[in-house]
C-alpha cells in the first residue's frame, strides 16, 4: 500500500483509509465476529499504520464502540493505528422505535444521536468518542456535517448563529491540537461549498470531501478548489466514491434509496447501465474504476472506503494499487460518462 504525507503534515497515511460505517450497521446489521474479521483484514492489508475513519454519527456511536472492541480483541497496539473521528454527533437515548437521524439507514442500533456543534459540544463529542474507543483515541479530528447543521437554520439570523457555533467548535479543536491531544484538524462534509466557505476562516490540515467528487459527479469548480488546497498544502481524503453503493450496483444513492421507476431517478440508472457496459467491455470491475478515478485527482492523498466484508477490504486495497488503461478512460469520455474537460492523473 502506497503511503504519502497528509498535505503538509508529517503524518504518513495509506492510499486507503478504512471507513467504519459498516461497524455502525450501515444498511445491514452485522455481528461481532464479522466486524472482527473486517478489522483484521484491514490491518493485514497495511505495511505501516492502518487509518480508520469513524464518527459519532455512525450507528449513534456504535462504529466507534465496535472499533475499540475489535482492536482490543485483536490485541492491536495503539501505535499501530491512526483513528480519525468526525465530531459533532453525540449519543442519546433511543426514545422511539427508530433513530431520528438518517431514517432507514442504520440497522439494529440501540441509541439515537443528535448534532451538537459548539465549543462545548464538540469537546463533549471528542471525550465521548475516546470513551467509546475504550483505550484507543482519535488523533485526526474534524467537524462532521457542518453543511447539515447550517441547512437546519430557520432564518438568516439563525444561520449566522450556527456558523459562529462551527467556528467556536474549531477553536476548541485548535486548543486540543495546541495541547498535543490531537495531531491534525479537518472537516467532513457532503457539500464541498461549505468546506470552501469554512476554509476562509479555518486553517485546515486536511479535508474530507464526501459524495461530491466521484466518477459520476465531478464538477470543474470543485476540481479548481482542490487545486487550491493542494497548492496550500492541505491534505484531501476523498470519501463516498461509490455514491453510497449505487455506482457498484446498490439501491442507495447519497444515503437515500432510489427507484428506477421514479422519473426523477431514471437518468442515474441510465448512466449506470452505460458505465457497467463500458467496464464489462474492458473486463474491469466498476468498483476498480470508481476507486482509481476518485484517488487520482488533484491533491487527493487517500480514499476513505467503507467495506462491508473482509473480501471487499482486500479487493479495495488491490484496486487502489491497480492502474487502468488510458483507452478505458477515453471510452468513458467518448460516451459522455466523464467530462471531456477533466484531466486526472491516471497514468502519472
Amino acid at each position: 500500500m502506497l503511503y504519502t504525507k497528509l498535505g503538509k503534515t508529517q503524518i504518513n497515511i495509506p492510499s486507503m483509509v478504512i471507513g467504519t460505517s459498516s461497524l455502525g450497521n450501515l444498511y445491514q446489521q452485522i455481528n461481532s465476529t464479522q466486524k472482527t474479521e473486517l478489522v483484521y483484514a484491514a490491518l493485514e492489508c497495511m505495511d505501516g499504520l492502518t487509518v480508520f475513519d469513524s464518527a459519532g454519527k455512525y450507528g449513534a456511536g456504535l462504529a466507534l464502540e465496535s472499533l475499540g472492541e475489535m482492536l482490543s480483541a485483536l490485541k492491536v497496539s495503539p501505535d499501530r493505528v491512526l483513528i480519525s473521528n468526525k465530531l459533532g454527533w453525540k449519543r442519546m437515548p433511543l426514545l422511539s422505535e427508530e433513530p431520528t437521524f438518517e431514517l432507514e439507514v442504520w440497522k439494529g442500533i440501540t441509541h439515537d444521536a443528535e448534532q451538537k456543534i459548539s465549543y462545548r459540544g464538540i469537546l463533549e463529542c471528542f471525550e465521548e468518542g475516546n470513551e467509546l474507543l475504550q483505550g484507543y483515541s482519535s488523533q485526526l479530528v474534524s467537524v462532521h456535517d457542518p453543511d447539515e447543521y447550517l441547512n437546519a437554520a430557520t432564518s438568516p439570523k439563525d444561520y449566522k448563529v450556527r456558523f459562529e457555533h462551527i467556528l467556536q467548535a474549531y477553536s476548541a479543536l485548535q486548543e486540543l491540537k495546541n495541547k498535543g491531544e490531537v495531531l491534525a484538524i479537518g472537516v467532513g462534509a457532503k457539500d464541498w461549498r461549505i468546506i470552501e466557505k469554512l476554509y476562509r476562516h479555518v486553517a485546515f490540515d486536511w479535508v474530507m470531501i464526501a459524495n461530491s467528487m466521484t466518477i459520476y459527479r465531478h464538477p470543474q469548480e470543485l476540481v479548481s478548489f482542490m487545486k487550491i488546497l493542494e497548492n496550500d498544502g492541505v491534505g484531501i481524503i476523498n470519501s463516498a466514491v461509490f455514491q453510497s453503493g449505487f455506482l457498484v450496483g446498490g439501491s442507495y444513492f447519497d444515503y437515500s434509496r432510489i427507484d428506477k421507476n421514479d422519473p426523477d431517478h431514471l437518468d442515474k440508472f441510465i448512466w449506470r447501465e452505460k458505465f457497467f457496459l463500458t467496464c464489462s467491455s474492458f473486463e474491469i470491475n466498476p468498483a476498480h474504476a470508481c476507486i482509481q478515478f476518485g484517488l487520482n485527482l488533484p491533491g487527493v492523498n487517500a480514499l476513505s472506503l467503507s467495506p462491508s466484508s473482509p473480501d471487499k477490504v482486500r479487493l479495495n486495497a488491490n484496486y487502489c494499487e491497480g492502474k487502468l488503461p488510458e483507452e478505458f478512460w477515453n471510452q468513458l469520455k467518448e460516451k459522455d460518462l466523464i467530462s471531456e474537460l477533466f484531466e486526472p492523473k491516471f497514468n502519472d
